[in-house]
Parts: structure tokens; sequence; C-alpha cells
């Protein structure tokens, strides 16, 4: 009996794709796997079905964005699901070390794992944050505690994903799983980040750095506005402007996120104090985190 499911949504990146299917599908503790094509037209389709029958593929006319995990996770029937991107390859063992990790907790909502850059293998500069998280954790979580996670290296429990809502919509992609990672908190969830969960990322040339760092940035901001005090949300959107170039992109990013300031109130929600106090222990690894700069 499987454990986990993985879910890769992918668009426009055929190549990569299969690449990556080739890897998880040959793992020791491969599991079953659901790809969610968002609406491709370089023939990924027909390419998975040609080699990868026995992959579960679900077809979307239009590009869903994180969204598309959602309608993948609606087809899960495991107790786990792990996120996979199209360029990203969990290592032999890390299915089932995150999987085990969840059964032992029953506590635990999300299980991330280390992520070592092709080729030479680095860890992603965001790693000294996460071996070093200041949040306080209880004696038995088995790694540092998060408040945030991505997705493409992360296990998460299915119920608690469900309970959650999944990753909104209004977000798109780009620094959605933000505002998924407080929502579990705020229910109570535990988020851990576990160094023996290895995957390794061989990041895409294709795509649009400029877009991404836009959508990065207004959804920082969307995040910070929907779930922060309103002193903290004033003052860590400060820090993400400051921390990033002062051009047409980030202003075109800090005007999209404003635009949207009706249905941010209306949905606002500020997460329980002792999630608050968490994430103001992170705003000065943050502010210090070359991996959060806002560049291309």
């Amino acid at each position: 009996m499987f454990g986990t499911t993985v879910v890769i949504a992918t668009h426009e990146r055929r190549e990569e794709l299969l690449r990556t299917l080739e890897h998880m599908t040959a793992l020791p503790d491969a599991a079953p796997i659901i790809a969610v094509d968002n609406g491709s037209r370089d023939g990924t389709a027909a390419a998975v079905r040609r080699h990868f029958p026995d992959v579960e593929l679900l077809v979307q006319d239009r590009n869903l964005g994180a969204c598309a995990r959602n309608v993948a996770v609606e087809r899960v029937r495991t107790q786990h699901v792990t996120f996979c991107d199209d360029d990203t390859r969990w290592q032999p063992g890390s299915l089932g070390r995150a999987t085990e990790l969840l059964d032992r907790h029953p506590d635990i909502g999300a299980v991330m794992g280390r992520c070592l850059v092709e080729p030479r293998l680095t860890e992603d500069p965001l790693t000294p944050e996460l071996r070093t998280s200041p949040v306080p954790a209880p004696h038995w979580l088995p790694g540092p505690a998060l408040l945030s996670v991505m997705a493409g290296l992360t296990t998460f429990r299915v119920s608690a994903f469900r309970e959650a809502g999944g990753f909104s919509e209004r977000l798109w992609l780009g620094g959605e799983e933000e505002l998924l990672a407080l929502d579990l908190a705020a229910r109570g969830w535990w988020l851990c980040w576990d160094p023996d969960v290895l995957i390794h990322h061989a990041p895409s040339r294709a795509r649009d750095a400029r877009r991404r760092r836009r959508l990065g940035i207004r959804n920082t901001l969307l995040t910070t506005w929907l779930r922060r005090p309103a002193g903290s949300a004033w003052r860590r959107s400060a820090q993400v402007l400051a921390s990033a170039p002062r051009d047409r992109c980030t202003a075109a990013a800090a005007l999209e996120a404003l635009r949207q300031w009706r249905w941010v109130l209306r949905e606002r929600r500020v997460v329980p104090a002792e999630v608050e106090r968490g994430l103001r222990l992170l705003e000065e690894p943050q502010r210090r985190s070359p991996a959060r700069r806002y560049v291309d």
C-alpha cells in the first residue's frame, strides 16, 4: 500500500517533464503519479501518454498555475501527497522518509525536504534559513518548525491540505505556498524541515524570470495583508519592497497588489497570536537572507 501520491503540474516543459517522470517512476520507493498538463501546446500530453502510460494524466484547457495541484489532489486516494515540480527530482528513499514522518507524527501537516541544486548539488540558498529556523517547536518535532514551504520539495497530509483549502486561485503562482502554510499553522498543524528528505533541482531555463519576480512580490504582499496584523503587515511590506530592485517590475507588482484591496479586506483573517510570534521571529533572518532579494 502506497503512503503518498506524487503530483506534478507542468506547462510547456515537455522534455523536462519527461526526464523527471523517468526518474520518479524508477525510484525504489516510487509512488503513484498524477501529472497535470496546464494547457501546454508543445505535445506534453501526447508524450506522457506514449512514454508513461501508467502515469495518470489530467489535461487542462488553460494554465491554472498552482491550482492545478488542487485538481490533482481531488483524485488522490492516499493519506499524503507529494508535490514535485517538472524540474525537481526526489531522491531514493525520500518519499518513504517524508511519509514515515507524517505517519509517525499525526500533528504534522507537511514535511519539506532539503534541496540540492544541479549540476554541482550545492544547497539551495534558502537552506540556512530552514536549518536555523527560530520558530518555536515542540520537543517531539523531528526537525525545525517552519511557517512556509516550497511546494515542489514538500509532502503534505491530504486531510490538512484539504482542510486549509489548498492553493489560492487569487495568487495563481509565485510564492503561493506561504498563504497555504499560514492557514495550516493557524489550524494547529505543524510544518517541519527534514534534511534527510533530499530533492535535486535542475532549474528550468524555460521561465519568464521577470514575470515570476513580479508575481512573487505581489503574492508576498497579498499574503502579508491577508494574514498579518496591521502593524506587522506594513512593516513586512516595507521590508519586501526595500529588498526588491527599484524598477518597473517592482512598481507593477506593488500596484497590482494595491488594486486588489477590496477582496483582500473582505477575505482578511489574521493568524493566531502564536503564529504571528513565529512570523515576527522570522523577519530578521528574512531581511538578511540572500535568497529573498526578489531579483531576476
